[in-house]
């Protein structure tokens, strides 16, 4: 691929387009619009680019959604391809990694996990696995969930007795685990079961998750049979509990897959200018979950375009099966077919069934997709309702678009963190949590207001720096909140307002509005503070209290919970580990006593020789480490 010239003219809309399209070669490629403070507005590619981008250049005929997105365009980029099949490959790309505000989107868009039989060990193990496929093994997915790979690995325990523990795990143990107790493994870290025992039973798992259930429960049948017959009930009994292991997952499947041994299952249902897709997964003949998802999209955009935008995002870095069946035909459905094929080096069909049993799941799939498409609407209506009462009940000039709530977690002042989580007309919004690590020296250990001022000073400092790097009103931008909510009182907030003063920022700026946990730390006799007016209660039992509650509460587990993971980080990696004679035990006592590391390190002799396990020789070792001795 090469780049072609562009340029940057001062001019906008049309006569940037009209400008550009004087360099353009008749060559498929992909193209990109950009806005006045370069921010993408536009990702499209083209067979060829001077025929498309030409139709950007007339006056008039065009949609209120691109006649906007012309107006707005500064300049132009290009990037001429060998195909068209590769410029729509690289066109997906593109748009996932930069959200152009004018295109369909995949929102959501995670990677899905798999299960992994590692064969580089001589009993192998069975796990969940995400991620790029480096460990020497069989791999079966993706599996629409996490919680549909731990109902099969349940299912697989009890039918095949593999281990699911660490290869350290294993080495270390001398009599059997709890799972071998409950017979979900065989126990072969302790000798309990033959290698080529073993090896027998990881290959049945392997030929059950490849679509051979059917076989294998015949040739177990048969062995249980035999079993009997030759009185040996209790392995008779084994193989009978097995065989209602691996009968149970067809039985709980709410999907058919009869004749279908491998597909994906696309269905769109549209209603209000919003979609959603749901997304069903067949792989060796059985259902592996399903997953809905809600693009983001213009309300004139057709189901062709969105499910034919989608399904090249969705396969962006997932491997095609080999059938995709859908409710809708895609627009450039062959298109589609070839660059899915060009990914998968094989051949991908897509199909739009209109009778059998393929037309009875695309059609299943299209009712789930409406129902949940229904819930949609009515919890964002919901939703609205609620941010419209906050408004008014704190007197807010509209309904809040973002809200951010903020709050702190320590143990004595170690291991602090501060906690942001943010919400909106669509609920918690959990891709723009953050979490802040206190990193002030001069803060005192559990000064929650410090905390409070060296959160609120690195973000909104960064939102400074965003809002003169984009040239734009603060209130314009998308990290811009409309509400702050900050879980504490009047302190709370006060060291809050000196802190946004300090950075140039007042209360007219940003929304500010404490709240205040109420006598006896009773919900519902909450109360909240803004700045310059008297305190204030909500009546009890209203929504919007309850609202504000939940707010609080994630806010406060998030935080916890980010404390949690730097709590537990600190205990097994601390500048404890470089002193000789700590080991694990004496550590975890040195952290007990003194709250964190940094506690150990101001400690007096005196004070570490208190600490069970710590005599007066290793008391002077740990002093001289901290304090140069």
């Amino acid at each position: 691929m090469a780049d072609t010239p562009s340029s940057k003219p001062a001019r906008r809309g049309v006569d940037v387009i009209k400008d550009n399209l004087q360099r353009l070669p008749a060559k498929p490629g992909v193209y990109r619009m950009f806005g006045t403070h370069d921010e993408v507005l536009y990702v499209g590619k083209a067979r060829n680019l001077k025929a498309r981008v030409s139709n950007y250049s007339r006056i008039g005929g065009h949609t209120q959604r691109i006649a906007a997105m012309i107006a707005l365009t500064a300049r132009m980029e290009f990037v001429v391809t060998e195909s068209e099949t590769e410029a729509l490959l690289l066109e997906a790309s593109l748009i996932k990694s930069l959200k152009p505000r004018f295109n369909i989107l995949l929102r959501d868009d995670k990677s899905f996990p798999y299960i992994l039989i590692r064969r580089d060990h001589d009993y192998p193990q069975i796990l969940k696995y995400r991620g790029s496929k480096q460990d020497r093994g069989d791999y079966f997915g993706p599996f629409a969930s996490a919680s549909s790979v731990t109902r099969t690995l349940d299912t697989l325990q009890k039918a095949f007795l593999l281990r699911t523990c660490e290869d350290s795990v294993f080495s270390a143990r001398q009599r059997p685990c709890m799972l071998h107790q409950i017979k979900r493994c065989s126990a072969p870290c302790v000798g309990l079961v033959s290698e080529a025992e073993y090896t027998e039973l990881a290959n049945q798992a392997a030929d059950f998750l490849r679509g051979k259930g059917v076989d294998l429960q015949a040739g177990l049948a048969a062995e249980m049979e035999t079993a009997a017959e030759e009185m040996n009930f209790e392995r008779a009994a084994s193989l009978r509990d097995r065989i209602r292991a691996l009968a149970h997952v067809r039985a709980q499947q709410d999907v058919n897959p009869d004749g279908i041994e491998e597909a994906d299952i696309f269905a769109i249902a549209m209603e209000g200018g919003q979609s959603a897709v749901q997304v069903f997964f067949i792989r060796a003949g059985q259902n592996w979950g399903a997953t809905i998802h809600f693009p983001r999209h213009e309300k004139d955009e057709g189901p062709e375009e969105i499910i034919s935008a989608f399904l090249v995002q969705f396969y962006d870095k997932r491997p095609p099966p080999r059938l995709i069946l859908t409710n809708t035909e895609p627009s450039q459905a062959e298109l589609i077919g070839e660059a899915l094929e060009l990914k998968a080096d094989r051949r991908v069909e897509i199909r739009t069934p209109q009778r059998g049993e393929k037309r009875e799941l695309v059609a299943q799939a299209t009712r789930n997709a409406a129902e949940a498409l229904s819930r949609k609407l009515s919890e964002s209506a919901s939703q609205q309702r609620l941010l419209k009462d906050l408004a008014k009940a704190l007197e807010l000039p509209a309904p809040p678009k973002r809200v951010e709530v903020y709050d702190n977690s320590h143990i004595q002042g170690s291991n602090a963190v501060g906690g942001m989580v943010v919400a909106g007309p669509e609920g918690f919004i959990k891709g723009q949590y953050r979490k802040f690590n206190i990193k002030d020296k001069d803060i005192k250990p559990g000064d929650d207001y410090g905390m409070m001022r060296e959160v609120m000073r690195r973000r909104f400092a960064r939102l400074i720096k965003e809002t003169n790097e984009a040239g734009r009103p603060m209130n314009e931008l998308e990290t811009y909140p409309d509400l702050v909510l900050i879980d504490g009182g009047l302190g709370q907030l006060s060291a809050t307002v000196e802190t946004l003063e300090e950075l140039g920022l007042t209360p007219n700026d940003v929304t500010l509005v404490s709240i205040a946990k109420g006598p006896d730390r009773n919900a519902g006799r909450e109360k909240f503070f803004r700045p310059g007016r008297a305190p204030f209660q909500l009546p009890p039992d209203t929504p919007v209290l309850y609202y504000l509650q939940r707010l609080r509460d994630e806010a406060h587990r998030w935080a916890i919970g980010a404390h949690r993971s730097k709590r537990s980080a600190d205990i097994k990696t601390s500048p404890l580990d470089q002193i000789d004679g700590i080991g694990p035990a004496r550590k975890k006592a040195l952290l007990h006593h003194f709250g964190s590391a940094k506690g150990v390190s101001r400690a007096k002799l005196v004070d570490l020789e208190n600490v069970e396990g710590i005599n007066r020789a290793l008391a002077e070792r740990i002093y001289g480490h901290f304090n140069g001795g």
